[in-house]
């Protein structure tokens, strides 16, 4: 019975984490289903980011997904504890739904030496507060500075984050984060789009600041899940089957699926 693993993201950044793992898990199935139509998230309401996360989660449910990784902040922010708790217990007891923020904040504070860490994220993300009570959990003397970057999103999905255009708005925003500490060593890239932007945040970034992209750091935990967790590794079909699924147009979508995912991918429309 085919039942792969489902990635979700509201565009093309969960591509991002896709690549990490199956770099480190390349015998799983999996199904990718990117929002395209109705991204992006990170300026929506939290009310309207649970609906649509919960109708993608419910869809690969129905394909036969036991287990979803939300590959999106905003989504893992705004959605994934109502998923959790409210309907999981209903809907479907025996699966689970996972996130990309509890693993990162589970190691970020093993990476920083001055105790000042960095969020460089969507407003959605930043506005819903999650890094800073999720690292309070797992690292309660850490300091956490957020900067929110409406801008990089759009750079990156245009096809600007190479370019010469990008410089201003990487550098405003790096800028504004370390005004806030100057001791920030550590900088974590919490939105999956960003780490098509790596080369000029490291180049506006202090020469030893420690930047982290959340794709190593899902695959590691999401290997570490399975293995604590055979009965749902036991139930994943592993046959190296990768499916792509797009809301917006399959032209689009493959189109920019190659600079996220690092090869070219062929998807099918859905409609939802």
């Amino acid at each position: 019975m085919n039942q792969p693993i489902g990635v979700f993201d509201s565009g093309y950044g969960g591509l991002t984490i896709l690549r990490e793992i199956v770099r480190k898990l390349p015998q799983y199935d999996y199904v990718y289903l990117g929002d395209n139509a109705r991204t992006p998230y990170g300026t929506r309401s939290f009310d309207t980011v649970y609906q649509y996360t919960l109708e993608c989660v419910r869809h690969l449910f129905d394909r036969g997904c036991r287990l979803v990784v939300l590959a999106c902040n905003t989504a893992s922010a705004k959605a994934l504890r109502n998923i959790q708790q409210l309907d999981l217990p209903v809907i479907a007891p025996d699966r689970r739904v996972l996130g990309v923020i509890r693993p990162t904040t589970e190691v970020i504070g093993n990476y920083s030496k001055s105790g000042n860490v960095g969020i460089l994220a969507t407003r959605g993300t930043v506005t819903s507060e999650s890094y800073v009570v999720e690292i309070d959990k797992c690292f309660p003397d850490l300091q956490v500075f957020q900067e929110a970057c409406p801008m990089w999103v759009p750079l990156v999905e245009n096809g600007e984050y190479a370019s010469p255009g990008a410089d201003y708005f990487v550098k405003q925003h790096l800028d504004r984060l370390l005004q806030k500490s100057p001791a920030i060593d550590t900088i974590l890239l919490a939105c999956t789009h960003y780490p098509l932007l790596i080369d000029k945040i490291r180049q506006f970034a202090p020469a030893d600041a420690t930047i982290l992209s959340q794709g190593g750091i899902v695959a590691d935990s999401l290997a570490d899940y399975l293995v604590r967790h055979p009965e749902i590794d036991e139930q994943c079909s592993k046959q190296g089957r990768r499916i792509f699924l797009t809301t917006d147009s399959t032209d689009d979508f493959d189109r920019q699926a190659t600079n996220f995912y690092g090869e070219s991918v062929r998807s099918v429309h859905l409609a939802l």
